[in-house]
């Protein structure tokens, strides 16, 4: 007796809804409407907030660059430098709206991100037997490579403090002679590569520049030599003669040699960071270039580890500028008068350590923690 009253209501409720209710057909377009419209709104608004900031930024990273090239030709003419040649101001940051999800509408169409390959050490190594038909002779262990490293540093006339602290500032005070700077997953980050990290560049710059001396002190070492640990001796002379006149085949110049970087031919040349005899010599002048370079500009004083590795870091000449600034100056001095816009965007311990003293004063205390591990110690040992 009841099925028939259910029955009757459920029909009712169902014909009647088309009639009660909004037709589907009608809302969405409404709602659909709406959301765009206030999307854009945001859109709008965002963009607008990005502009302005880009503009100021763009504004205040030009006077960066004037204000350098300004210290760069007082330099030339020996006057003295003060501290308003520099930006005493921190960069903008930017403090609008967030962006709104979605695709932006001056998006332009996006295309498939293309990765330039950056070779990891075994890519280095098959270069070096392809190209040269030559393998790069690793050490029996850690240890063999540290004392080579040391041995080679001291008699060209690093200290141990320097080449200790900078060692542990680099590798995190536990890296081997073949420790690499990154990965994303697989794929490495940069070419940069043991005690001193030392990219592609670097190494063909280095060969250009010292390949002669290095080819001079093989020779002599082959001298006290016989039999087959003189024939593997005279093979790596004779490759390394190769690889000094490639690295030598162009200017001496740095986007030079990065070009020759960014070839399969330059990670040939770069294999040689892991050798026992070269390496070390490779690792030593990176810093040893820094401190001659110091030297050469007047610099007399014994340079810190710490500051020595803001040369090794961001240059010689940016870092000399850092080094002789007085201790009161580098209180007030933002670190953003030593770097690029893009490249100070991407380092976040520059930001967070935003004047000269405090990035050299993290800079020391890295240095110290990183010296009491292990790999640090057995290097200091190696001394």
């Amino acid at each position: 007796m009841l099925r028939a009253p259910i029955r009757r209501v459920l029909t009712i409720s169902a014909l009647a809804l088309p009639l009660l209710a909004p037709q589907v057909g009608d809302v969405l377009p409404s709602v659909v409407a709406e959301a765009q419209a206030a999307q854009a709104v945001s859109w709008k608004e965002y963009l607008a907030a990005r502009a302005a900031f880009n503009a100021q930024a763009s504004a205040y990273w030009t006077s960066i660059a004037d204000k350098r090239r300004g210290r760069n030709a007082k330099r030339r003419e020996h006057l003295a430098i003060a501290l308003d040649d520099y930006v005493l101001t921190q960069p903008p940051v930017y403090s609008g709206p967030s962006r709104p999800p979605g695709p932006s509408p001056e998006a332009a169409p996006e295309h498939p991100r293309i990765y330039k390959p950056i070779p990891v050490v075994a890519d280095l190594v098959a270069a070096a037997s392809q190209y040269f038909q030559w393998t790069p002779q690793r050490p029996a262990n850690e240890l063999e490579f540290k004392r080579a490293y040391a041995r080679f540093a001291s008699s060209a006339g690093l200290t141990r403090e320097q080449a200790v602290r900078v060692y542990a500032f680099e590798t995190g005070g536990n890296g081997s002679h073949a420790s690499q700077s990154g990965f994303h997953g697989t794929r490495a980050i940069s070419t940069a590569i043991g005690y001193n990290q030392l990219l592609t560049t670097n190494t063909v710059e280095l060969l250009a520049e010292q390949g002669e001396g290095f080819v001079k002190l093989l020779t002599e070492k082959a001298a006290g030599l016989s039999g087959p640990a003189r024939q593997t001796m005279d093979r790596k002379i004779a490759v390394l003669k190769k690889m000094v006149t490639l690295a030598r085949s162009v200017p001496d110049d740095w986007s030079q040699h990065e070009k020759i970087g960014d070839t399969p031919q330059g990670w040939a040349l770069h294999a040689m960071v892991l050798d026992i005899d070269v390496g070390p010599m490779l690792q030593t002048h990176k810093l040893l270039t820094s401190v001659v370079f110091a030297r050469i500009k007047g610099y007399t004083r014994p340079l810190s580890a710490a500051e020595l590795e803001m040369m090794n870091l961001t240059g010689d000449g940016t870092g000399l500028d850092m080094v002789t600034m007085p201790s009161a100056m580098r209180e007030e001095v933002p670190t953003s008068n030593f770097f690029q816009r893009s490249g100070y965007e991407r380092n976040p311990v520059a930001i967070r350590h935003n004047t000269v003293a405090r990035l050299l004063a993290v800079t020391d205390s890295r240095m110290d923690s990183n010296s009491n591990l292990p790999g640090a110690k057995e290097l200091a040992a190696a001394f």
